[in-house]
């Protein structure tokens, strides 16, 4: 068993004595150790001008400069590569473990992260993105404190995240490969539309006490029922009669009929790129819901429902005003990720 190498101050002893003149014998006496070992601190002083040891080597790497530079490889071109797959591909090379493989990735920054999940962009959805961005880039803040923002969202009794790992560097987490991919419409405990403005939180309105038949489906005439009867009475309250409209791409929203209805009501629609969640302030104030529902935890619908309102009425106008204020931040994101998604 090697022996515990000797302190900084015992060494500095050693070579403290040896300058008053004292044979290696006498110090090894005095200060309690072999005589080898102060041999061997004296030679080492002498040779490399240092009282400390040079690192030992260790034990020798698994990998070789060509394994590790095929590790990084993989997963370059595969981010969602596991540590599993990488070892299957090695095995008939040599064997080496898991800990091994992730050691290597480590060194070169990569670590196992939830893959964030991001809706799919195609290239004509990316290109009107950014013509988005670039266009209203400099719009004034009162440009967007005029708007009152919509959308429905589904809001679950029990979360699944449904997370995926992916191996990537840090800052690199919304790269359109580390990220995986959502389509609308999932499971979900009740269904709601809602309201916000700059000035603070609209109408949480249930879409199952809205229909006929107490569901959760909601088409094109509930939707018109549901604009006839929030619409004016939040606009009104929330930002004056000088406002526009701003809803996302779904059918509901631009079928025809519904298109006719707003036409007649003369209500101004701002226009909005499709896939873009993540530049609207409405989706961060539900995020903002959801949370403060983890606390409360109800366990049936009814307290879901009565959670939710009291829930988005807590969101301060101070948090709205924040989220509306930074779509400037979140345009320039959009630009500087060439109409991918962002990190909002």
């Amino acid at each position: 068993m090697r022996s515990k190498e000797l302190s900084m101050q015992v060494k500095e002893a050693i070579l403290k004595l040896q300058k008053q003149k004292k044979l290696i014998r006498e110090i090894a006496t005095i200060l309690q150790v072999a005589k080898s070992t102060v041999w061997y601190i004296l030679r080492n002083k002498a040779s490399t001008g240092e009282l400390s040891k040079a690192k030992r080597p260790g034990r020798p790497q698994k990998t070789t400069v060509v394994d590790d530079r095929r590790i990084i490889s993989m997963v370059k071109r595969n981010p969602f590569t596991t540590a599993n797959q990488v070892n299957n591909t090695l095995q008939g090379r040599r064997s080496i473990s898991k800990s091994t493989i992730k050691r290597r990735l480590h060194e070169s920054k990569y670590r196992g992260c939830t893959a964030r999940c991001k809706p799919l962009i195609s290239p004509k959805n990316r290109k009107a993105r950014l013509d988005f961005a670039k266009e209203h880039l400099n719009k004034p803040a009162q440009f967007w404190k005029n708007i009152l923002w919509t959308d429905e969202t589904k809001i679950n009794l029990y979360q699944n995240d449904g997370k995926k790992k992916v191996r990537r560097r840090r800052g690199t987490a919304h790269y359109p490969k580390h990220t995986t991919s959502s389509v609308k419409y999932g499971g979900g405990s009740v269904m709601a539309w809602a309201c916000m403005a700059a000035s603070g939180t609209g109408t949480l309105d249930f879409i199952n006490d809205v229909t006929q038949d107490r569901s959760s489906q909601m088409n094109s005439e509930v939707f018109r029922d549901i604009l006839s009867a929030q619409i004016q009475l939040n606009a009104v309250k929330l930002i004056g009669r000088r406002f526009m409209i701003q809803m996302d791409n779904d059918p509901k929203h631009t079928s025809k009929a519904t298109q006719e209805f707003i036409k007649a009501k003369k209500w101004n629609i701002h226009e909005w790129p499709s896939q873009s969640p993540d530049r609207n302030s409405i989706e961060h104030a539900f995020h903002l819901l959801k949370t403060k529902l983890q606390i409360e935890r109800p366990t049936n619908k009814q307290q879901l429902k009565a959670a939710a309102v009291k829930a988005w009425q807590s969101i301060k106008k101070e948090e709205t005003q924040h989220l509306v204020m930074s779509m400037s931040s979140r345009l320039q994101a959009v630009i500087a990720s060439k109409g991918f998604s962002t990190k909002y």
